[in-house]
């Protein structure tokens, strides 16, 4: 019913011009298909040779082992980093104190503003100036760490605000209503209930810095863009390696985001988060505001 409120069904002669704007669209991506594929043909790049390193036991161990799961690594201890520091300044921006409030909110443009590329640039330069571990592999995967961490983080700031505002103020003031001090409507109340707000959004930053490790190649971080670079300076098969990673990527990232809809499923088919007002136990169906 609002559906046909918004806008009027489409009639025979609209859904026969959609038909055929689709199947004009379908043969022309085909076409477009056909000729990349018929332009790698004439370049030799289907050619057994260039695709042999990607099919050879060592490189196969390199992609994944010093190159994905490297990846993973960053990805993954930089997301643990960034929620915490997501939640600190988000939580911040929050604040009725001043003082509290406009550090957290330069802190989180700075990061945002800042493109990733440079943060790890500075960091690796920074660690070497300060004469830590610059050299080898650590200082350079520490280095992507922080830098995502700081963006990502600075990002998830906004979406965890974001999450606590969407809240209904009815719980929080009825929070206050019955002696809850600041730090449990937060933790108890406002947080519990935004997750599920928060939740695809935090997910698609976890996306974003998977993505972003790849970066880790100009200052030398182990992963698999910098191993996938080494491999194709040696053989000269460029496209065949970078198919093999954007490949490697999609696997990952897709099968985060069926784990990602499997946890929102599962948190939304819980029950509710603690609503405020239930001093004798739950009452069924029914929110306060």
């Amino acid at each position: 019913m609002a559906a046909a409120v918004l806008f009027d069904a489409p009639g025979p002669k609209t859904v026969r011009r959609h038909r055929i704007y689709t199947l004009v669209a379908s043969l022309s991506l085909l076409a477009v298909l056909a000729f990349i594929a018929l332009r790698l043909q004439q370049t030799g790049q289907f050619a057994y040779v260039k695709w042999e390193p990607l099919l050879t036991p060592k490189y196969i161990e390199a992609l994944l082992v010093d190159g994905l799961l490297k990846t993973l690594q960053m990805a993954f201890t930089s997301i643990i980093f960034a929620v915490v520091f997501g939640v600190v300044f988000g939580v911040g921006k929050l604040s009725e104190h001043a003082w509290v409030r406009w550090p957290c909110w330069a802190v989180v443009e700075f990061f945002r503003a800042v493109p990733v590329l440079l943060m790890m640039i500075f960091f690796f330069y920074e660690v070497k100036v300060a004469g830590g571990v610059s050299n080898g592999t650590t200082g350079a995967y520490w280095s992507v760490v922080a830098a995502l961490t700081v963006y990502n983080g600075a990002v998830l700031a906004e979406v965890f605000r974001a999450g606590v505002l969407a809240v209904p103020r009815g719980q929080a003031e009825a929070a206050y209503a019955i002696g809850m001090r600041k730090t449990q409507v937060m933790s108890l109340i406002l947080l519990p209930q935004a997750v599920k707000i928060m939740l695809p959004a935090i997910i698609s930053q976890c996306v974003v810095a998977l993505k972003d490790t790849s970066l880790g190649y100009a200052i030398g971080a182990i992963g698999l863009s910098t191993v996938g670079r080494s491999i194709y300076n040696g053989f000269q098969n460029q496209i065949q390696t970078v198919f093999v990673m954007a490949l490697l990527y999609i696997v990952v990232n897709y099968l985060l985001t069926l784990v990602a809809t499997w946890v929102q499923h599962k948190l939304v088919g819980q029950r509710k988060p603690l609503e405020v007002g239930m001093v004798g136990g739950p009452t069924p169906d029914r929110t306060l505001v």
